[in-house]
């Protein structure tokens, strides 16, 4: 196979892992990031002297391909797991959360209702080809198996406050993916296991980088393309801040809605296709604290006077010397509150706090701070996979992919690897 110049758009995990794989076949590679770092929504910033990333990340015990690229990266040992306790915040009052005797001891459903929750949870987790549930509406999906009381309760409100108007647009198998990745998570029964990595994800980032250095790529920060050039329906070059370089070939990991823009030479009904897709934009606030707000990692919220649909404190997995809190509101850019400065919904956050907890109080509040970013969400209706636009374009020698094309697992590092090493297969031998 002959070597060819790649250039790959975007430098989170997934347009790193793309870039190891194609130097590994013999490509030249160039890595252009608009970011001024590495790692897109797992990057991390400096949280009051705290390196924590922007956005939370934990590994379940199924993430087979993130275990093989820390072992490749002789990163294994990093690895750290932690036994972690969920809480389901419902009508005033804090329940344990995530074992059978919690779900016993609930006030808010009766026992077929428990029963019913129960008996879907299991039978999810033993679901291996999801394409039937691909046809069938999550929410339905899951009123038949729970019943609509247990809904009301335990779903409704995650649904309602992340998707909104399109509550009713989403694929069974993609919230059963979720289901079925945190059930099989536990060590046993009675107790969930998460993990993380020591000096988190920016520990397996920088490893990545070093590799694709160490073989001659090259990573452009803060220097997005501007434009991919093409000629007789292939690609010849790209733009970046004005100038025109060579490349044969062009494989982009940024959110796909900027591809017609960046490549105004695709068909029209490919780019159609593109702009069909949906996604939920997020602001996720930070709050940094000097005591733990609960126990738990994981908190669920069903309470009509809290508008987010849970809360994840991110130091009872990962004891980072502080305590970490994750807040995060989706919610469509056409929501009035997406226009509410930074601070907004911070003072909102903290007056949740006292609700979640009535011993906080703000002066164990350190620091706080809101990350947006707009692309955070894929909406995946049923029949989404007949939706996704292939990976090949329809200009040879362009290639895409983001997190659209988990589906239908759901957004975590371990599938930017498994979507990177397959964009990378694909856009090598397609070019061949």
């Amino acid at each position: 196979m002959s070597s060819k110049r790649y250039a790959v758009l975007g430098a989170g995990p997934m347009g790193l892992m793309a870039a190891m794989e194609l130097l590994k076949r013999g490509h030249e590679v160039d890595i252009y990031e608009r970011d001024d770092r590495i790692g897109g929504m797992s990057a991390a910033f400096d949280f009051d002297g705290l390196a924590i990333e922007r956005y939370y990340h934990f590994i379940c015990k199924t993430d087979f391909p993130l275990f093989a690229l820390l072992d490749e990266l002789k990163l294994s040992h990093t690895l750290r797991w932690t036994d972690t306790k969920m809480g389901f915040y419902y009508n005033g009052r804090l329940y344990k959360w995530g074992t059978p005797f919690a779900l016993l001891a609930f006030d808010g459903l009766g026992i077929v209702s428990k029963a019913r929750y129960a008996l879907h949870v299991m039978v999810t987790k033993g679901i291996k080809d999801w394409r039937p549930l691909d046809k069938v509406s999550a929410t339905t999906w899951i009123r038949k198996w729970v019943g609509k009381r247990a809904y009301d309760v335990l779903w409704k409100s995650l649904f309602e406050l992340k998707f909104f108007e399109y509550t009713e647009q989403l694929s069974a198998a993609w919230i059963g993916t979720r289901i079925k990745r945190v059930g099989l998570s536990r060590k046993s029964l009675m107790q969930e296991t998460m993990g993380y990595l020591e000096g988190g994800s920016e520990t397996v980032l920088r490893a990545m980088e070093k590799v694709i250095l160490d073989r001659g790529g090259r990573i452009h920060l803060s220097s997005g393309i501007d434009r991919v050039v093409t000629e007789n329906g292939r690609v010849k070059g790209i733009v970046v801040d004005g100038a025109e370089l060579p490349a044969d070939v062009v494989v982009s990991t940024a959110p796909i809605q900027y591809v017609p823009r960046l490549v105004p030479d695709l068909p029209k009904a490919f780019a159609e296709r593109i702009d069909a897709i949906t996604n939920i934009p997020v602001a996720c606030v930070i709050v940094k604290m000097s005591q733990p707000l609960t126990e738990n990692f994981w908190m669920n919220i069903n309470d009509p006077g809290i508008a987010i649909p849970g809360v994840i404190e991110y130091s009872n997995l990962n004891d980072t010397g502080a305590s970490i809190l994750y807040a995060p509101f989706y919610m469509p850019k056409t929501h009035p509150k997406w226009k509410l400065g930074n601070d907004e919904l911070i003072e909102e956050v903290l007056g949740y706090l006292s609700r979640l907890n009535p011993a906080f109080t703000r002066d164990r509040v350190l620091a706080t701070h809101c990350h947006r970013y707009e692309f955070a969400q894929t909406v995946c209706p049923p029949g989404f996979y007949d939706m996704l636009p292939s990976m090949a374009t329809p200009i040879a020698g362009f290639f895409m992919a983001d997190t659209s094309y988990y589906y239908p697992e759901d957004r975590s590092i371990n599938e930017s690897i498994v979507v990177g090493t397959r964009l990378a297969a694909l856009a090598s031998e397609s070019a061949a």
